[in-house]
């Protein structure tokens, strides 16, 4: 008897004679579920013991419920129609939901609206319809408006935030008998303008075409409103400039 002990406990057999490491095996397919015993774990192997033959696009699914049972759920791949901006596509999928079908070809849920929903379940030949979402769509929108307000500098491409049609005229750097110096201490020259700060404030990035790149950097009594004073480098510049509306950008 001790003897028979000692082998029970030194080759895993338990009373019944089964293998200690013993397990039930479930694997549900087809709308049938196959029921067996295995030493084995690997889901591979007990997909094969089970003699299911799973192709490129079938998923299955792992669960051991306890220690003694081991869940195994095949699902097989269907055909659905996936319609977005005009066009058909037919694939391939065992993904359970509308969700996880449109992540698996490449979409953003939230990108997109689905119809049927996100959360509706898969079945063979479904139609599922897909346009942009307003969150995409606003996301577009403000895409294009930033491509858009950009002007041509000498520096090449520059983005604006405001845009302003303006009545210039021109000064030159000693213009009122002062020293040169503008209201916020630079020294007058080409590309310092006087501008209303209730309109545009001291230190704001221009482009004017025509001028081009300035800063404002001055003020004046007669600069109220939409007016602009452009610096000019001499008496000749100021005068064949005379006065005239601009187009003002305010630089990014």
């Amino acid at each position: 008897m001790i003897l028979a002990i000692m082998m029970m406990m030194t080759t895993g057999f338990t009373r019944a004679g089964m293998p200690s490491d013993m397990h039930q095996v479930q694997v549900h397919v087809d709308g049938r579920t196959i029921e067996f015993n295995s030493i084995h774990r690997s889901p591979e192997y007990l997909i094969e013991r089970a003699g299911v033959k799973l192709s490129a696009k079938d998923e299955y699914q792992l669960q051991k419920l306890d220690n003694k049972t081991t869940d195994i759920t095949i699902y097989r791949a269907v055909p659905v129609t996936i319609e977005y901006a005009g066009q058909k596509k037919e694939v391939l999928t065992s993904k359970q939901t509308v969700r996880d079908a449109l992540i698996e070809q490449g979409y953003q849920p939230e990108d997109v609206e689905a119809a049927p929903g996100l959360d509706t379940k898969i079945h063979a030949n479904m139609d599922i319809s897909l346009k942009d979402s307003a969150a995409k769509l606003q996301a577009m929108q403000r895409e294009r408006e930033e491509a858009q307000a950009q002007v041509e500098t000498s520096r090449g491409l520059s983005r604006y935030s405001a845009v302003y049609t303006m009545e210039a005229t021109a000064y030159l750097p000693w213009d009122g008998g002062g020293s040169g110096i503008t209201a916020s201490g630079l020294p007058a020259q080409y590309g310092v303008v006087a501008v209303d700060t209730d309109v545009i404030p001291l230190g704001t990035r221009l482009y004017i075409p025509g001028y081009g790149e300035a800063i404002a950097a001055d003020t004046g009594g007669a600069i109220v409103g939409d007016r602009i004073d452009l610096c000019m480098e001499d008496y000749g510049a100021a005068m064949d400039f005379g006065r005239r509306d601009v187009t003002v950008y305010v630089l990014d």
